[in-house]
Formats: C-alpha cells, sequence, structure tokens
C-alpha cells in the first residue's frame, strides 16, 4: 500500500495526517493515487470534509473513513446502477455511500466502471451535484 499521496493531490495532505490508523491511511492513500493515475483528468478537490474528485466541476466520487471501514461516496443514482455487483463482491452499501473494511481490499475494476459511469452520464451536467429527480 502506497504511504505518500501523489504531488497532485497536496489538497489532502491535512485531512491525511488526521487518520491515526495507519492501516486506514495506507488504504486511502493508495486508493487516491489510484484514482489519479487512471482518471488523471479529474481534479482533486477537498470539500464537505472529504477528499473527492471532479470532472467539469461536477462531483465524481469522494472518500472518508470511519471506524472500521473506508466510505466511497458515488451519487445515489450511480450507487444505485451498480449496488447488486457492489454486493455480491461482498462489500456493504448504504443508501449514499460503498462501504470497503480496512482490511478489505478495493475491486478496482468495479471503481474504474463506477467512476466511468458518473464521468459519462455526467457529461452534460452543470451543476456540482446532479439535478433532484422529482
Amino acid at each position: 500500500m502506497a504511504t505518500e499521496l501523489a504531488p497532485n493531490l497536496t489538497a489532502f495532505h491535512d485531512f491525511m495526517t488526521k487518520i491515526t490508523v495507519a492501516e486506514q491511511r495506507a488504504q486511502l492513500t493508495t486508493l487516491l493515487n489510484w484514482v489519479t493515475t487512471n482518471f488523471p483528468q479529474s481534479e482533486p478537490r477537498f470539500a464537505w470534509n472529504q477528499p473527492m474528485f471532479t470532472d467539469h466541476e461536477t462531483f465524481i466520487i469522494g472518500f472518508n473513513v470511519a471506524k472500521d471501514h473506508l466510505n466511497i461516496a458515488l451519487e445515489q443514482p450511480t450507487l444505485t446502477h451498480f449496488q447488486a455487483e457492489i454486493n455480491v463482491a461482498g462489500y456493504q452499501t448504504t443508501k449514499q455511500l460503498w462501504q470497503v473494511k480496512t482490511k478489505q481490499p478495493v475491486e478496482t475494476d468495479l471503481l474504474k466502471r463506477a467512476i466511468q459511469f458518473n464521468i459519462e452520464s455526467k457529461q452534460d451536467i452543470t451543476t456540482f451535484w446532479r439535478p433532484k429527480l422529482n
């Protein structure tokens, strides 16, 4: 697991230093570096007390840590689209989050498809969050 953030992720440095569990910090560091490597067009942004990535100034994915897991935020339509696959892969989901246990590896193929889905399905969206459907 990575111990250092990629140079373009300095916006996340202060947040990362506050993660006291070394295993969680390493897991999240690895994941943040993976996102920036696989989606170099994405913009790192720290907002709502979490590291996140945007594309054309719209939210794509966010991350946070909890007591024994990592939270991956995708927005409800994306989470709903991939929920069955996420659950079959052995992860928990909540209404808004994909949860990965601290010692559990992240299925990067599934994560890559979820991020790509967000980028493609939001290509014409000009707001940060998806518009709410009534």
